[in-house]
């Protein structure tokens, strides 16, 4: 197969989701879902309940997803990436990872409960696995890494 003028060393999207999902990478994945799926089933409930006793759903959106980010914090550093460079440079780029990961849950509340009508509890369930996949490339490549930290 030809490779293109100037591509040489370049990876394709196939060869990084191959990289990102063989040995450690794979490894890496199965313990942020476990640890993933133990800190969001726990907050998810905690969101229900805030609606149930009348909370706005995006009020209560916020509210358990400030709770996750210190637990999510210590989970994925410790037991996901088994980081140990430089905590503060961590904390400064999870916090950004997560702004992002925030307002993306945030419009999709918006969006698809405010003006597309659906329910809010199904919303917010899609929306814990779609900002989980963002997140866990941004940890793996950005947050957790290892090589972002040499200068440091």
């Amino acid at each position: 197969m030809k490779s293109i003028p100037g591509s040489e060393g370049k990876k394709s999207v196939l060869q990084h989701l191959y990289g990102m999902l063989s040995g450690t990478g794979f490894r890496q994945l199965m313990r942020y879902g476990l640890v993933g799926l133990g800190i969001n089933a726990a907050l998810y409930a905690c969101y229900l309940l805030l609606v149930v006793w009348g909370a706005e759903p995006k009020v209560s959106m916020s509210v358990v997803y400030v709770i996750g980010l210190g637990i999510g914090f210590y989970g994925h550093r410790k037991l996901t990436f088994s980081h140990t460079a430089n905590y503060k440079h961590a904390i400064a780029r999870y916090l950004i990872a997560h702004l992002i990961g925030y307002g993306i849950n945030f419009l999709l509340l918006l969006f698809l409960v405010d003006y597309m009508g659906l329910s809010h509890a199904l919303v917010q369930a899609a929306s814990v696995f779609v900002v989980a996949a963002y997140l866990f490339v941004i940890f793996k490549y950005w947050v957790f890494s290892g090589k972002n930290y040499a200068a440091s």
